[in-house]
């Protein structure tokens, strides 16, 4: 296996996407060209990379590895290294509380959607976009597929209570506190991160990771460098080791030059 320098790491929503554009500024596309040069590029997200959504996001980073949902899943090309699945008990009794708290909760898997109460996914998405074209599914099939995150699509109120419910689970907040990823505590993507620094032979104090919501925080505080965004939550900003610029304002280029990472 070819050696490079150094592994950095990429939250995509917010960090490498923008929300205002749906688009990847040309500026980060330029840096992520550069640092392939000298640096394994990967993606770190609350996301499954496979899915419809995703995919094309994926096709443009051309990461050399993937940690997807929160640690619980990590490719590197076609290969997957690492899953974990949610257990199964856990999973039916939060379903069945948010199914009478009248929570939207669920998941996107493959080409399909489901989700419990969806007509809070349906608003967001119509916020978002103008419209929703999901096709949902009976939600009650997650029971029987290999689940390993979830997604709450609602209030941080709505948050705190399941996370007060489940201690088993965090609940960290989307950046705009639409939501939050639904997660087991042990999993993360600072652990993601761990095994492909063993995968691609890469000490963890050569590691850079890039930010900007709480889901961000273990690997921020766990690379050898943190990297929060000028937009990031402001509890991200307390751990970082670098702050950038907004992603509007080529956050992640002008974090690259005053952090030296571009090969000379």
């Amino acid at each position: 296996m070819e050696q490079k320098k150094r592994i950095v790491s990429f939250d995509l929503d917010q960090t490498l996407l923008s929300h205002s554009t749906w688009k990847i500024p040309d500026s980060a596309v330029w840096a992520l060209e550069k640092l392939r040069q000298s640096s394994w590029i990967i993606l770190a997200t609350g996301r499954d990379m496979d899915n419809y959504y995703s995919r094309e996001f994926k096709e443009m980073v051309r990461p050399d590895g993937i940690i997807h949902l929160n640690g619980t899943k990590i490719t590197v090309g076609n290969q997957l290294i690492y899953e974990h699945v949610m257990d199964k008990d856990l999973l039916l009794k939060l379903m069945k509380y948010a199914d009478e708290k009248g929570y939207s909760l669920g998941l996107t898997a493959g080409d399909e959607d489901y989700y419990l109460h969806p007509e809070e996914v349906r608003a967001a998405d119509i916020r978002r976009w103008g419209e929703c074209g999901r096709q949902f599914k009976d939600p009650w099939k997650l029971l029987h597929m290999k689940v390993k995150t979830l997604a709450y699509l609602g209030n941080e109120a709505g948050a705190l209570d399941m996370e007060k419910q489940f201690p088993q689970l965090k609940f960290p907040m989307f950046a705009g506190k639409e939501g939050a990823d639904v997660v087991e505590i042990e999993a993360s993507k600072a652990e993601g991160l761990k095994r492909l620094c063993a995968y691609f032979n890469v000490p963890l104090r050569d590691t850079v990771a890039f930010g900007d919501s709480m889901n961000d925080y273990e690997i921020l505080m766990e690379a050898g460098t943190g990297v929060a965004m000028g937009n990031s939550v402001p509890k991200l900003k307390e751990i970082a080791d670098y702050i950038t610029t907004d992603i509007e304002e080529d956050g992640v280029w002008n974090a690259c030059l005053a952090l030296n990472l571009f090969e000379k």
